[in-house]
């Protein structure tokens, strides 16, 4: 770690973000209870983070342990809480990349690990690829002896109604709630390494396998030691399209730029193709960045200087 300018101060030697989607979310479209559930989640998952790296622990134990914990929770699409494909099943994405060794792995559309952020893990660790999809994946979590569930575990009432009201008002799904509840996270450790990952439902009544951005290295997850590590959360087509995570890490680590800045220009250019979401951002220095243009995105944050907020709506801190 480079030591601070004399008279400068120090930065943290930790630090931690998180988010759980982006959207159309605004006061009047959350109950009070809604909104004490989600902040209580964020919460939860932020000081699971925290404990990992207050104690020394690696980035991407951090994010594992954060995204673990929203995963397990039905307000979330991720995990428990994922939405329903159109034929009505519940298939999960995810991915993490640590950026000491830039090494990933990814799933794509798996039904029954109870912690997709474990798949994930468990084929950038124990397998020779990036990514696995479908009845593979489901295979390879298996034979890893990773904790599998049933169908209705994941199921949530909520989730259903979303379906129908999609196949009712037959209008697609980004146009049913404009809300993307996907999970993410990032760290910056006491090394000085930097760790990102991601998980989610995917969209609302997706058809003929779906992947959006989230199991997608480079677009919707992205780390490297040199540059930052970034989650991201949205229309994950244009995500993909952009290589968001990617590209904000390019710009830093090539044009100098701060979490903040090079988050905003490419989440700027997002929004001229016609995208929408956020991003979250942790630099190698332990700076944090929140980036969205959308009028809410559920995110905390958290480091070794005692920062620890908690945030929903567009007016408040990021």
């Amino acid at each position: 770690m480079t030591a601070p300018v004399q008279g400068q101060e120090a930065p943290p030697t930790w630090s931690l973000a998180i988010h759980g989607g982006a959207g159309t979310i605004e006061r009047d479209r959350i109950t009070p209870e809604q909104d004490r559930d989600i902040r209580a989640a964020l919460g939860r998952a932020l000081a699971a983070g925290s404990k990992v790296l207050s104690r020394g622990g690696a980035a991407l134990d951090a994010v594992q342990a954060a995204i673990m914990v929203l995963e397990d929770d039905p307000n979330f699409n991720a995990g428990k809480g994922a939405v329903f494909t159109w034929d009505g099943e519940n298939r999960m994405d995810s991915s993490i990349m640590r950026g000491d060794t830039r090494e990933a792995g990814a799933v794509a559309g798996v039904s029954a690990t109870r912690n997709p952020i474990l798949a994930a893990r468990a084929v950038m660790e124990r397998s020779p690829h990036v990514m696995l999809a479908g009845k593979g994946a489901d295979q390879f979590s298996r034979e890893q002896g990773l904790e599998q569930a049933p169908p209705e575990y994941f199921a949530t009432e909520f989730r259903r109604d979303a379906l129908e009201r999609m196949k009712a008002s037959k209008t697609s799904s980004y146009d049913i709630d404009m809300k993307y509840d996907t999970v993410g996270a990032v760290a910056r450790d006491a090394n000085g390494h930097v760790a990102a990952g991601t998980s989610t439902g995917g969209m609302t009544g997706k058809k003929w396998d779906r992947i959006g951005d989230s199991p997608i290295i480079g677009a919707g997850t992205y780390a490297d030691d040199r540059a930052c590590a970034v989650s991201a959360t949205g229309s994950g087509e244009y995500f993909i399209r952009l290589g968001v995570a990617h590209e904000i890490c390019a710009r830093m680590r090539f044009t100098g730029e701060g979490p903040d800045a090079a988050a905003n220009h490419v989440i700027a250019e997002l929004g001229e193709m016609g995208g929408d979401g956020g991003v979250i951002v942790a630099a190698p220095d332990g700076a944090t960045a929140f980036v969205f243009n959308t009028p809410g995105m559920y995110r905390a944050r958290a480091d070794a200087k005692g920062l620890n907020e908690v945030a929903i709506y567009g007016d408040e801190p990021r």
